[in-house]
Order: structure tokens, then C-alpha cells, then sequence
């Protein structure tokens, strides 16, 4: 039995990063529903410090898009151990690809690809055996959607990065889960770092969508397409 089934959540050390968006806060808080000691990081201070309060956990406020930004939480861990590490940031950007900006790119790949690499760079030696890394990227990894491209590129390149990295990591017992959730009522939509969205069919209910991640989370599994979210 892998050491997150069952109950297995409960007593583990997990690291939530983009722990104060709305999927990434749910999610910290049903892993603390079922027993697991938290670490939470995310750039808001004021957000972390009160989620942490009301979940018990550690927070580590950091900027994913700096160069030392992931080495920064990891380093502040202090030499303790990690059973699993969810990486829930991310940022959001609408508009054609003509009219795509420097910033924004880089703000996108910094933010949803970039600063996920770093940290499972500079996470790996922490990770216990038979840990696990989860990764939060989204349906259009699977089906690049117009009007999204970088976007759509950025969780691509998430979603592959952890793909290569599981084949790396399973002879030391490590799992990768790839989450690509279908859209979900965070709110993410209405705060895009440029461009607006388009008119949206209804999203996911982002409690159940955590549910389903956690859920996969205590079974081991390794792949969550947006088809497991029916």
C-alpha cells in the first residue's frame, strides 16, 4: 500500500504553494480536514498569515516569479521533511497573440511554468520516499484553446515538465499526480493579468474539485485528466 493511501494523509507534511488562491486554499484545507501538518506559501502576507491562522499551518510568504523565490520557501523549511508538495500557483491572461506583451509572457511562464521548476528543483532532496508532487495545471495542457496561447503554452509546459520528471523520480519512490482540471469557479477568469475573458459556460465548484485532487491524492493516483472531474 503506498504511504498516502487511506488515511495516509493523516500526520504528513505537505507544502501548499499558491495556497491563498481560491483552489489552492481549498485544497490546504481539506488535506488539514484529514490530519496533514501544512506549510503554506503564496505572495499575499496578509491572506497567508490569516489561512494559516485558521488551519494551524506554517506560512512562508514568497514571490514564485523572483530567481531565488522557490529556493526561498524551501530554504525557510528549515530541514524539514516533505511527504508531498502541491503547486497550485498560477496566474491567467486573455487576448490574441499579436497583441501579447513582454510582461505578460514572462509573467505566465514565470509564474505557472518557471517557478514550478525551481521548486521542484530545489524540493527533491527534502521529498520523504513514497512522497509525492502535485501539480495544478489545467484542460487547455490537453486542448490549446484561441485568444489563450500563452497560457495555454505555459500549463503545457507544467504539465510536461512533471510528466518527465515522474519517470525520473520512480526509483526513488517519489509520484507525480498531473492535475488538468476543466474551468473552475475560482474567479481566476475575472482577475487576468491582461485581457479579459470571453463569455465562460459555467466552471466546476471549486470545493469539489479540491475534493477530487485530495481524493486522488490518498489513492496514489498519477494522472487526473479533466475527464475525472465528470
Amino acid at each position: 500500500m503506498d504511504d498516502l493511501n487511506g488515511n495516509g494523509i493523516s500526520g504528513k507534511q505537505f507544502l501548499v504553494v499558491g495556497a491563498t488562491g481560491e483552489l489552492g486554499s481549498r485544497i490546504a484545507g481539506e488535506l488539514s480536514s484529514r490530519g496533514a501538518e501544512l506549510t503554506l506559501s503564496g505572495r499575499d502576507q496578509e491572506k497567508l498569515g490569516a489561512l494559516a491562522g485558521r488551519l494551524g499551518a506554517q506560512c512562508i510568504a514568497a514571490d514564485l516569479t523572483l530567481p531565488g523565490g522557490p529556493a526561498g520557501i524551501v530554504d525557510a523549511l528549515d530541514g524539514q521533511p516533505l511527504d508531498g508538495v502541491v503547486y497550485a500557483a498560477g496566474v491567467v491572461a486573455f487576448g490574441a497573440l499579436a497583441e501579447l506583451d513582454d510582461d505578460t509572457l514572462d509573467e505566465l511562464l514565470l509564474t505557472n511554468f518557471v517557478g514550478y521548476a525551481r521548486l521542484l528543483r530545489a524540493v527533491l532532496p527534502r521529498l520523504e520516499k513514497g512522497g509525492q508532487v502535485v501539480q495544478i495545471s489545467a484542460v487547455v495542457a490537453d486542448s490549446p484553446t484561441a485568444g489563450m496561447a500563452a497560457y495555454s503554452a505555459s500549463k503545457a509546459a507544467l504539465s510536461a515538465f512533471g510528466k518527465a520528471a515522474a519517470l525520473e523520480l520512480r526509483r526513488s519512490g517519489v509520484r507525480v499526480l498531473d492535475v488538468r482540471p476543466p474551468h473552475t469557479e475560482t474567479g481566476l477568469a475575472t482577475r487576468p493579468i491582461d485581457g479579459q475573458a470571453p463569455r465562460l459556460p459555467q466552471g466546476k465548484d471549486p470545493d469539489a474539485v479540491a475534493r477530487r485532487i485530495v481524493d486522488a491524492m490518498a489513492a496514489g493516483e498519477r494522472d487526473l485528466p479533466s475527464s475525472s472531474f465528470d
